[in-house]
């Protein structure tokens, strides 16, 4: 005998809702890295006094990567504190991560070079100075990779109008 099951109420995991905090923290992530480059480049006198801007000969990584590492990859990372390659691929990576963020587009390169950039981030670091294991870098790994993952760029952003262009039609993993 088939007895009739009450009809409950569909649940809001299916993803409907999910989509807007998850364009919120893509947008407010891309600002976090946007800001940084924009901070660094000009010396806006949060993190970059005027006098250490990028434009004014100042370096984005001598000074963290020379007096703030420690743990077991220090050496390496003095090594590379300050040298040209480091402070333009180091900027290069968080422009790209804020414009693609922010945008919505290009999420699966944003979230493999991101994630990168964000584990070596970690890694200067260790052990992380508040947990034995994690810190926010390796939050914003999870996130990045979930935003990818997700399709995030289409609500709030250009993911949609991106995903169809011919560029990205014919290589998918620029999306």
């Amino acid at each position: 005998m088939n007895t009739p099951t009450p009809t409950s109420p569909r649940p809001t995991t299916d993803g409907a809702l999910a989509r807007y905090p998850f364009a919120a923290a893509r947008i407010l992530l891309g600002w976090l890295f946007l800001w940084a480059f924009l901070d660094k480049t000009f010396g806006l006198g949060h993190a970059t006094e005027r006098k250490n801007a990028w434009i004014d000969g100042g370096s984005p990584t001598q000074g963290f990567l020379k007096f703030g590492t420690k743990g077991p990859l220090s050496d390496f990372y003095h090594s590379i504190a300050g040298a040209a390659f480091t402070d333009w691929l180091f900027m290069i990576t968080i422009l790209a991560l804020g414009v693609s963020l922010m945008a919505g587009i290009g999420l699966r390169v944003a979230a493999v070079a991101g994630g990168i950039l964000v584990v070596m981030m970690w890694s200067v670091v260790l052990p992380p100075t508040n947990n034995i294991l994690v810190d926010d870098h390796l939050i914003y790994l999870a996130l990045l990779l979930g935003l990818a993952l997700s399709d995030a760029g289409r609500t709030w952003g250009l993911g949609g109008w991106w995903s169809g262009t011919a560029l990205v039609r014919r290589a998918p993993w620029l999306r």
